[in-house]
């Protein structure tokens, strides 16, 4: 067994009382003395801050300073479309194999920095990163440079209603953002100088938010300042993957692999109309245009067990004679709709919210029911 790696904000954890554990290579915090429930409910109630530093961050930048050159390559290995990306705003994709097949799951930014809008900036899954970085060797042309940023930078999210009014206290600019746009800026508060960092309005909670990337040895000192706030308690992974199961977002390795297509991960909404057909282009084109075109054998879908039972990943789904029709991907205990909840692929003659079905718990079949994702509401800012 290799040493597991270190965020630069380890010491924190371990000083704030926090649960250690293995995960994608690296020792992370599980959960706080709060707990899962608390830490989940505080984020839905106030604001979370979240270490994701073990996730990759990786720049492509192009020798000719034309963001077209960029986009278009990289739109060879994704089927969003990112030529028509303006500075200052990001995109949800996939990476895919030949078959169509998700190799990861990823945000994509166009810059907004004078100068530098011609560069694309990823984020891609911590356990996926050292095959998604010789990916992007192999593909990129010799005139597009893929620098990654692991070394130097860290990441963490800060989300829930509450985070735009407390990052706001340090850049007040931070509340003009929308979701799914980003800024660099400085982010001054009481310890010591000012902060560079990249600001985006996202995360993966189903909360307003921002995820914010800077140097190791700032985020330690901006995590201090945050954490300062009142309004502001440390969440750990546990809390994490119960937010956005609820907000039915997929998690790489678990709801998304090279089983499944986009299509069949009910993610058509982040592959553009024109990239639709079989020759759009990209790697696994084929495949999408086909899962379109056949409408697909299965399909992700939210699942409402009854009672108070949850449903853990690889549960049998059955019809109600009996029948396999599925698998669930992810369950457990929903903490804001206080019951269990759960995503699984389903055959397609069951895919229609409200059609009944059943879970094969512990050799019995518990009944459950088709429902409409998400489960909690989504609190995106969109704008007044």
């Amino acid at each position: 067994m290799s040493e597991l790696k270190k965020t630069a904000l380890h010491s924190q954890h371990v000083d704030l009382g926090a649960k250690m554990v293995p995960f994608a290579g690296y020792d992370m915090p599980v959960q706080y003395p709060l707990g899962v429930k608390g830490e989940h409910l505080h984020t839905r109630e106030k604001a979370g801050l979240f270490d994701v530093s073990h996730m990759g961050q990786v720049f492509l930048t192009p020798e000719d300073k034309n963001f077209e050159t960029a986009a278009k390559a990289l739109e060879k290995l994704v089927p969003a479309d990112i030529q028509s990306l303006e500075p200052g705003q990001q995109r949800y994709s996939q990476f895919l194999n030949e078959d169509g097949g998700i190799l990861d799951d990823l945000m994509i930014s166009r810059l907004g920095m004078e100068g530098y809008d011609h560069v694309l900036y990823l984020v891609v899954n911590a356990g996926c990163k050292d095959a998604d970085y010789a990916h992007l060797e192999k593909h990129m042309p010799d005139n597009v440079k893929v620098s990654v940023k692991d070394d130097t930078l860290s990441l963490i999210a800060l989300q829930g209603p509450r985070a735009a009014h407390v990052l706001a206290c340090l850049a007040p600019d931070v509340e003009k953002l929308t979701f799914m746009t980003h800024t660099d800026l400085e982010l001054k508060g009481t310890l010591g100088a000012p902060v560079w960092a990249h600001v985006s309005r996202s995360g993966y909670t189903g909360e307003d938010g921002y995820e914010i990337s800077a140097k190791h040895d700032d985020m330690v000192r901006l995590v201090e300042e945050l954490l300062s706030y009142d309004d502001v308690e440390p969440i750990g992974l546990g809390a994490r993957d119960s937010l956005r199961l609820e907000a039915g977002l997929c998690l790489y390795g678990h709801d998304i692999d090279t089983s499944v297509s986009p299509i069949e991960a009910g993610l058509i909404w982040s592959v553009q109309k024109h990239r639709r057909s079989a020759d759009a282009g990209y790697l696994g084109a084929e495949r999408v245009a086909s899962d379109l075109a056949d409408k697909s054998t299965k399909r992700l879908v939210g699942i409402k067990p009854d009672g108070k039972a949850p449903a853990r990943e690889h549960t049998e789904v059955q019809d109600m004679d009996g029948n396999t029709i599925g698998e669930i991907t992810s369950g457990g205990y929903g903490p804001t709709v206080d019951g269990p909840v759960a995503m699984g692929y389903v055959a397609r003659k069951f895919f229609k919210a409200g059609t009944p079905v059943q879970l094969l718990v512990r050799g019995k079949p518990r009944p459950a029911t088709v429902v409409k994702l998400p489960f909690a509401p989504h609190n995106y800012f969109r704008g007044n």
